[in-house]
């Protein structure tokens, strides 16, 4: 007897249908074709115990399975539940007549319990599209699949609970989220706070420009100066999530299994590698691709700690996903893509030793060994970092402050409100939405200086020795200087501050 039932896959964060058929005859065989991985070639072991325990079996038949499309290689051992009823329905021992209206999918333990899956979103997503009735999975990952409207979802703790609902001597109790309802409980306040931070008032104003216009930002300060607190931070004054780019985030998350019980992330995701990171773990690869650090903190921040510390090669596959804000990975059968549209915040010390120009501390460091430390950070790499920023330790006086410093929701509100000027602002681009993502035409569209603001601007550069790479980045954190301000011209003091937030393209710094 023939029997379909369908599975899926997913490339990417997108899933694809795949159908599962299973022939039972007369003889003795077992053959699993479609290209499966070794994963799915040692599901029969785990179903036939499952069977076993559940007072089922395997029939002592030949059993052909073919997994279609079968040019298309699977992995994984979700695909042990949907082979397992497919065995069970073709061998008579489940009804079949309502089978192929749902997709199924999870691993089986050996007592027949189910284990997570990854990917749970974009499956769902695909079946509801493929008009699929309903979504047989794990219930730990009911909630996540439940986000789908229009598409029953149900979670199953055992297989016992699938056979007894195709039999129709049980009903799975389905799995229903109010998705936006799910959303709006969920945008609570991040566990981090702006006010618990004392002082540092230069350094809170120069993160709020960099939330404010999705600036990439560098912090250089000497051991214990607070730039890994300023950083945790940084995600509690960002705009909060849409429902679109929650979605979005949810989807990349699914796919590694990284979706906790809640079902829909609502806040920003906040990724801190540590520096003896590889190039696949940080922008995504493999044999099969993953996605890596970059596209796991797409709309939140990537946070790079000690970054001369990292290995250059690393940084340096940053730079087209950094531009792109994607990453297309590969493969000799098939290419992914990624989306890694994230904020980067990195810290660094002044020298090796953290001390440089730090009257207070004897360490210092010899000029080769500074120009070594500092020429990890490549010239392309740096130039896609908007604002460069010095922290200072905090002065005892401001620590022992009782008064208490702005929450980030006051900082958060004017940050907001600056970037709902710039999506108004760049309401006719498909790919351009705030102003750190401004291409070039669009900064002299609407970086338009008077005859004093360029004035300083020459001034500062040639005093100041600023590289041909800052006068870009300028102007994109004056125009957003000047959106927190409300103001539709760059002014004066817009430049003069902005100029200050390129302390990198000093000489001396890096050459």
């Amino acid at each position: 007897m023939l029997i379909k039932v369908f599975g899926s896959a997913f490339f990417g964060v997108e899933a694809t249908t795949i159908t599962i058929e299973v022939n039972i005859v007369k003889g003795v065989g077992y053959h699993l074709v479609g290209l499966p991985d070794n994963a799915i070639k040692e599901s029969n072991y785990r179903i036939a115990a499952a069977l076993q325990n559940n007072q089922y079996k395997i029939p002592g038949k030949r059993i052909t399975i073919n997994m279609a499309p079968a040019d298309l290689r699977k992995e994984g051992s979700a695909y042990d539940l949907p082979i397992a009823m497919g065995i069970l329905a073709a061998s008579g021992q489940v009804k079949s007549k309502d089978i192929a209206n749902y997709l199924i999918m999870g691993e089986l333990s050996l007592d027949g319990s189910l284990q997570p899956i990854r990917g749970a979103l974009p499956i769902a997503i695909k079946a509801r599209a493929e008009g699929f009735k309903g979504f047989i999975l794990p219930k730990s990952n009911a909630r996540e699949a439940a986000i789908v409207n229009d598409l029953e979802v149900f979670g199953v703790d055992n297989i016992l609970e699938v056979i007894k609902f195709f039999d129709e001597e049980h009903q799975i109790e389905q799995t229903i989220i109010d998705t936006r309802e799910e959303f709006s409980k969920g945008l609570d306040f991040p566990e981090f706070d702006f006010a618990d931070v004392k002082g540092q008032e230069s350094i809170k104003r120069c993160m709020e420009i960099a939330a404010a216009g999705g600036h990439n930002i560098i912090l250089i300060g000497p051991p214990g100066a607070g730039k890994t607190m300023l950083a945790k931070r940084l995600p509690s004054i960002l705009p909060p999530m849409t429902l679109h780019e929650a979605l979005e985030t949810t989807k990349i998350h699914s796919v590694v299994g990284k979706v906790k019980d809640t079902g829909l992330m609502t806040q920003r995701p906040f990724r801190s590698p540590h520096h003896t990171i590889s190039n696949v773990a940080l922008v995504g690869g493999g044999s099969y691709p993953q996605p890596g650090e970059i596209s796991l903190s797409h709309n939140g921040v990537l946070f790079l700690d000690e970054l001369p510390e990292f290995k250059r090669e690393v940084l340096e596959v940053m730079r087209q996903p950094l531009e792109d804000r994607e990453v297309t990975i590969s493969r000799a059968k098939f290419t992914v893509t990624y989306p890694s549209s994230f904020m980067l915040v990195a810290s660094m010390n002044p020298s090796p030793s953290g001390y440089f120009n730090d009257g207070t501390n004897p360490v210092s460091s010899s000029p080769a060994e500074m120009q070594r430390y500092l020429s990890k950070i490549s010239g392309p790499l740096l130039d896609r970092i908007d604002i460069h920023i010095e922290v200072t330790p905090v002065p005892f006086e401001k620590l022992t402050e009782e008064r208490k410093s702005e929450s980030s929701v006051s900082i958060r509100r004017r940050v907001t409100l600056a970037r709902e000027l710039q999506t108004e602002r760049f309401k006719a681009s498909k790919t351009i939405h705030y102003n750190a993502q401004m291409n070039v035409n669009q900064i002299r569209k609407y970086c338009v200086l008077d005859e004093e603001s360029k004035t300083l601007l020459k001034t500062a550069m040639e005093q100041l020795n600023l590289s041909a790479r800052a006068y870009d980045r300028i102007l994109k954190v004056s125009r957003t200087i000047a959106d927190l301000q409300n103001t539709p011209n760059i002014n004066q003091s817009h430049i003069a501050e902005a100029i200050q937030y390129r302390s990198l393209d000093r000489e001396g710094w890096l050459g």
